[in-house]
């Protein structure tokens, strides 16, 4: 299926790599124009090969959001933003309010930075949104406080979004990952004393499977959710999870 993208400009927040890569490579693959907002650069083969374009910026910082969001549009409008920059940091409830407001600004406060700054394009060319929320927005891990804080307000802000921007036409959806094996997962995995035991422990839970999600899957999804193909799609919030977080933990087939 042809998913109309072709010559699309989309910004992909930490496009370079895991989740982001995936999605970069998906859009280009498609034929869109993928505009990749990161702190680092990614390889100078994964540019080539994705025709991307790369801006550098410190997504916590206000004033190079705005700069960048600036740079991005330099080259022609852009049609569709891909919130997906972020860490699980594990601010707890401990961590006190300093480190709970520095998490919310490296996971949550550039989300509404770059659709506040790409607003204009987004209603000109009836654009989409796609926010990259967790699992853990709507299960909650115990650990995390600042972490699902964020990623709870980008599923709420999702439908805002989708409510405040319907009257032009532009689309905005959460794709919500569970367990997927990035390297940012994989270098969790290796603190433990078995990274095979743990990695299996949790394969175990999920459903469909009883594997990972691959990025390519979620990559697939926000294709899809960001295509005119998907033109009566919005305000969703769409598991790609093998089923994890809402199938009975029990199930096994």
């Amino acid at each position: 299926m042809d998913l109309l993208l072709r010559g699309k400009r989309v910004v992909v927040t930490g496009g370079g790599s895991g989740i982001g890569g995936a999605i970069s490579r998906c859009l280009a693959e498609e034929g869109a124009v993928p505009v990749i907002l990161a702190r680092r650069a990614p390889e100078a083969e994964f540019l080539a090969a994705t025709g991307a374009e790369f801006i550098q910026v410190d997504l916590s910082d206000e004033d190079q959001v705005a700069r960048a969001a600036l740079a991005a549009r330099k080259d022609g409008p852009i049609y569709g933003l891909v919130n997906n920059a972020g860490t699980n940091d594990g601010v707890g409830i401990g961590a006190g309010m300093a480190a709970f407001r520095a998490s919310l600004d490296q996971n949550l406060m550039h989300y509404y930075g770059l659709v506040h700054a790409l607003e204009a394009d987004l209603r000109s060319q009836r654009g989409a949104i796609v926010n990259i929320s967790s699992k853990t927005a709507v299960t909650g891990q115990g650990t995390t406080s600042a972490y699902v804080a964020a990623k709870a307000a980008q599923l709420g802000l999702t439908r805002e979004w989708a409510a405040a921007f319907a009257g032009d036409g532009v689309r905005v959806n959460a794709v919500i990952p569970a367990e997927v094996m990035t390297p940012m997962y994989e270098a969790w995995l290796k603190t433990f004393d078995d990274p095979a035991a743990q990695e299996a422990k949790i394969t175990a839970r999920i459903p469909l499977g009883h594997r990972m999600t691959e990025a390519t899957e979620i990559a697939a999804a926000v294709a899809f959710a960001l295509s005119p193909r998907s033109a009566h799609t919005t305000g969703q919030w769409l598991y790609v999870d093998g089923g994890y977080t809402h199938l009975d933990r029990a199930l096994d087939r």
